[in-house]
């Protein structure tokens, strides 16, 4: 992992292992199942997890009163929520979900938004805990003691609706889109139902699961990194913004990116699930 130059956001299964008693570690896991998957992301949670970490539900914690799936939840409500995960604003928390960097990189996204930089994702998630022999525990455990913690505004890497039609005329941020290349080129239907097939005019495409070894889950090193979002068309000195299907996975390539030293990229809230609606947002197919 020396190759990063922020090394500090991934942390090994090695270092997890050891920092198990560790009181001041707090461990999330962040997977997250499209609507009607079974087993649920609870249900999955249950079945096995690392021991101490407690399930962060990301349908959960987010804007209810929005129409749209899991949208940034308040200061207030994400506050209100982290201290009733037991973590307090002096926590070192550790963020993992079962493949490896699917639904992780949202909840690191997210407490970095709200000012908690003592986060990091685990390198190749469940699937390289389990691969190890490492233990887990199963149900789901009493809520733990109560702790504080305090949420700034949220942070300016958030972009909306009417950011992105904006940005159309202005090409001031180059958007990219975590989605599988059928999905951003139109040739396979759309994910999320009622919306239409396609992409944002302009938008590049780097589907999330390539930043990881599929064979492991591991994060692939800086300098493939790098390439793959070069061979995306990405150039790395360019304001960027992340959308995908629901803002999940956008946050798979922000994290990719904060890897290799790119921090000016904002996550696309709404993504395809807010764009895809039939309406009058212009959508491009193919790979232009």
């Amino acid at each position: 992992m020396t190759d990063y130059a922020n090394a500090g956001a991934l942390i090994s299964t090695a270092e997890l292992a050891q920092r198990l008693s560790d009181a001041s570690v707090k461990i999330l896991d962040a997977t997250y199942k499209m609507p009607g998957v079974s087993p649920n992301a609870l249900e999955t949670y249950a079945a096995g997890h690392i021991p101490g970490a407690r399930f962060f539900d990301i349908d959960a914690i987010a804007d209810r009163t929005q129409p749209l799936p899991h949208m940034l939840p308040t200061a207030p409500d994400f506050a209100s929520a982290m201290g009733a995960l037991g973590i307090s604003n002096d926590d070192f928390v550790v963020v993992y979900d079962q493949p490896g960097l699917m639904s992780a990189g949202r909840v690191w996204w997210t407490l970095r938004v709200f000012g908690h930089s003592k986060v990091a994702v685990l390198n190749g998630g469940l699937k390289r805990w389990l691969a190890e022999g490492r233990p887990t525990e199963t149900g789901i455990p009493e809520p733990p003691p109560q702790s504080t913690f305090t949420a700034p505004v949220a942070s300016s890497s958030v972009r909306t609706k009417a950011d992105i039609l904006a940005n159309i005329a202005s090409s001031r941020e180059a958007v990219i889109d975590a989605r599988s290349s059928g999905r951003f080129d139109g040739s396979e239907p759309e994910s999320w139902p009622g919306r239409r097939r396609g992409h944002i005019p302009g938008g590049l495409n780097l589907p999330f699961d390539l930043l990881t070894d599929p064979a492991t889950g591991l994060l692939r090193p800086a300098s493939e990194i790098r390439a793959l979002f070069a061979e995306a068309g990405l150039d790395l000195a360019a304001p960027t913004v992340a959308s995908c299907g629901s803002g999940v996975t956008a946050c798979a390539l922000v994290f990719g990116l904060h890897l290799i030293g790119k921090d000016d990229v904002a996550v696309y809230d709404g993504s395809w699930a807010e764009w895809g609606l039939p309406g009058d947002t212009p959508v491009a197919t193919g790979t232009g």
